[in-house]
Formats: C-alpha cells, sequence, structure tokens
C-alpha cells in the first residue's frame, strides 16, 4: 500500500445548507420578491392611474381588490401541480405569462382593460407559492421554518418595492413605466430560477387538475390546517383593508373623516419603507417557531395586530400613529405567516395542495376585506376602513378560538 497521506475534508454538520444550497434559497428568495411585487404594482400607483383615465383615486380602487382575486385564482388552478407535474417549465411559462399580461396593462386604453390585465399578471404570478413547498421538503427538519422564513422575507420585500420603487419611478415615468419594468424583470428572474430548479420526474396519477378537488376534503381532515387558513385569512384581511387604502388617505385633500395629509404619490409610496419590519421580522419568527411551535407565535401577531388597528385609526389624524402602526401590523402579519404557512406544509403529506388551500384562504380574506375597504373609504372614510380590519382580525380569531 502506498504511504501517501490522505488529507480528508473536515465532515460538515448534518443539516448544514451547502454554499450552493445557500445560491439557490438566495435565488429563490430575489424572484421570490420580483413576482410578488407583480401582485401590489396597481396600489400605490391608484392616483397616477386614476388622473390618466380622467377619473378619482376611490373611483379605481378596485383594481387593487381585482389583483388579490386573480392572485387567489391563480393559486386555485396553478399552485397544487407542484404536487404533480416538474415545476421548471411549469414556473417558466407561467413567468412568460406574466411578462405578457404586464405589458399589457401597460398599454391599456382604460380601467376595465387595465383591470383584465392585472387579474392575468396576478393570477399567473404564482411562482412563489411553487417554490416554498420545495424549500420546505430541501430543508432540514430543525430549520424549516426557518428556510420558509427567508422565502417569506423575500415576499414581503418585493410588496416594500411595489409600494416604494413603484410610487417613486411612477412619480417620475408614469405608471405604464412601472409596469412595463415590471414585465421586464419577472421575465429575467423566473425564466433563470426556472433554470436552477432541479428536474423532477412525477409519476402523475388521475387528472391534473385533481389537486382542486382535493382541497375541501384536505382542509375538513386537518384541523392544523383549518385553523391556519382562516387566521391567516383574518391577519392577512386586516393588512389589506390598511395597507391597499393608505394611498388614498395619504393624498387625500379632503378632509374630515378622510384625513387631510395631501401628500403626493411619491411621498405616500415612501410609507412602505415601514414594511421593511417585515422583512427583518421574518428570520426571527422562524427561529421561535422552530424553538417554540407555531400556535404561541400566532397568539402574539394577533395580539400585536390588535394593537395596531386602533394606531391606525388615530393616524387618521395624527402622522406619529401610522408610523408605529405600520410597523406593528407588519412585524404581526409576517410573524403569523411564518408560522402558519409552517404549520401548513407540514401537516399533511402534500404540502403543495395544502399550501395552495393556506394562501387561496389567506389571498381571498385579503381581497374581500381591500373590496369593503375601498368602499368604506368611500362612504365612512378611514375610520370606516379601520373598522372593516378590526372586523377582520376579530373574525379571524374567533371562528378558530374554539377546537372542532
Amino acid at each position: 500500500m502506498s504511504s501517501a497521506t490522505v488529507t480528508q475534508a473536515p465532515a460538515r454538520k448534518p443539516g448544514a445548507p451547502t454554499a450552493s444550497g445557500r445560491l439557490f434559497l438566495v435565488l429563490i428568495a430575489v424572484c421570490t420578491a420580483v413576482t410578488a411585487a407583480n401582485i401590489y404594482l396597481a396600489g400605490p400607483l391608484l392616483p397616477l392611474i386614476a388622473h390618466d383615465f380622467g377619473s378619482t383615486p376611490s373611483a379605481v380602487a378596485w383594481i387593487a381588490s381585482v389583483a388579490q382575486f386573480g392572485y387567489a385564482t391563480g393559486l386555485l388552478f396553478f399552485a397544487p401541480l407542484g404536487d404533480r407535474v416538474n415545476r421548471r417549465p411549469l414556473v417558466a411559462a407561467l413567468s412568460v405569462a406574466t411578462t405578457a399580461a404586464l405589458l399589457a396593462g401597460a398599454a391599456a386604453s382604460g380601467t376595465t382593460t387595465l383591470a383584465v390585465a392585472v387579474f392575468v399578471a396576478a393570477a399567473a404570478t404564482v411562482v412563489p407559492q411553487l417554490l416554498v413547498p420545495l424549500v420546505a421538503e430541501r430543508a432540514p427538519a430543525h430549520h424549516r421554518a426557518r428556510h420558509v422564513a427567508a422565502v417569506i422575507a423575500g415576499l414581503f420585500t418585493g410588496i416594500v418595492a411595489a409600494r416604494v420603487l413603484g410610487s417613486l419611478v411612477g412619480q417620475a415615468y408614469g405608471w405604464r413605466f412601472v409596469f412595463a419594468g415590471s414585465a421586464a424583470l419577472t421575465l429575467v428572474l423566473g425564466l433563470a430560477t426556472a433554470f436552477a430548479l432541479p428536474s423532477e420526474k412525477r409519476r402523475r396519477t388521475g387528472a391534473l387538475f385533481a389537486g382542486i378537488a382535493a382541497l375541501p376534503g384536505l382542509v375538513r381532515t386537518s384541523p392544523d390546517l383549518w385553523r391556519a387558513c382562516l387566521r391567516q385569512a383574518g391577519m392577512f384581511g386586516t393588512w389589506s383593508a390598511l395597507w391597499t387604502t393608505l394611498a388614498l388617505l395619504l393624498t387625500s385633500t379632503r378632509g374630515g373623516s378622510h384625513g387631510s395629509y395631501g401628500f403626493s404619490t411619491a411621498t405616500a409610496g415612501l410609507f412602505g419603507l415601514f414594511g421593511l419590519a417585515a422583512s427583518a421580522v421574518a428570520p426571527l419568527a422562524g427561529g421561535f417557531v422552530d424553538r417554540f411551535g407555531a400556535t404561541k407565535v400566532v397568539r402574539a401577531a394577533y395580539g400585536l395586530a390588535a394593537v395596531s388597528v386602533p394606531l391606525f385609526w388615530l393616524g387618521g389624524q395624527v402622522l406619529w400613529a401610522l408610523f408605529v402602526a405600520a410597523i406593528a401590523l407588519h412585524a404581526a402579519l409576517v410573524a403569523s405567516h411564518v408560522a402558519n404557512q409552517t404549520l401548513a406544509l407540514t401537516t399533511t403529506s402534500t404540502p403543495a395542495t395544502a399550501n395552495t388551500a393556506y394562501v387561496v384562504a389567506g389571498f381571498t380574506g385579503g381581497a374581500l376585506a381591500s373590496a369593503l375597504a375601498g368602499t368604506a373609504f368611500s362612504h365612512w372614510g378611514w375610520g370606516g376602513v379601520c373598522a372593516v380590519a378590526g372586523v377582520w382580525l376579530v373574525l379571524g380569531w374567533v371562528t378558530t378560538a374554539v377546537r372542532r
């Protein structure tokens, strides 16, 4: 035998991510940020869209709700496919479809055409919810919530970018430029992510969209999934009611119950920077879920949100209250989301289908609440919006407080 010395590489700690694994997680988080921003593009641009079409911001507020209904629809049809088909071509196809819809929106000649384009773009931009189950599958069990939290941090960073950068760029170059720019980013990041995804060989049985039919039974037979769905619908509805109408409050000059800040679209968009609290809280929330469990984290998040709603109401007249409320509500939303989504992904044997039920429930609650909030703002001002948010929060907790 040879006397040459053999040097072995130090053993990697079991469960520790490799360099390629970390890069893969970063790519997914960035792709999630870009695609998630598409759902919220219209919200901060409503004053500019209304001016372009000769309308009022409150009269076009429904377009922001259309995006959430579109996203919920896309989740219902496309997200369950993650359990049945190869995700690589699916992510590529959805990225191309989103790009085409955003470009159609940039060229829209009226609110109806724009709403259709926004609906299609939001329905096709479900790529993040195809990737989250993949991240959960690849993560070590004791770090699963932390890995899910990394992707959720990317998602909320995208929401912040949609409000802040969308407002600033829209003020400088117009809302159509924002839609076109988002289309280009979506195409590049979506195709890059699709190329990096592992090739999956799925043995499909039954109809392609059989996952949709399985959703009611899956939720009915899993109490943990049922609670996660309803609690996140309540939390996300509270956030959506307040956040999608915040631009109307900040840019309004009507005074009275409607508020009278009179900020420009760009200045109002800077309020989105408070959403960075969500990106900072996500890793902490993931660690807390891994250590203390999802239920305790959700309970604490609901308590924090309950404090933020009256602060938002006070913020209709006092600016500092809006600052505190925005930070508190974003922290509550992301903590609840990390806990509930981790629970949804790990409570059944079909994580993509369970994740679909969870996210569809959340976005349906958000779409309904934001639609009611737009009507409430038109009739009762900011106080009406805060009332919608408070009712949604109470419903989300009370309906799940009694164990089935």
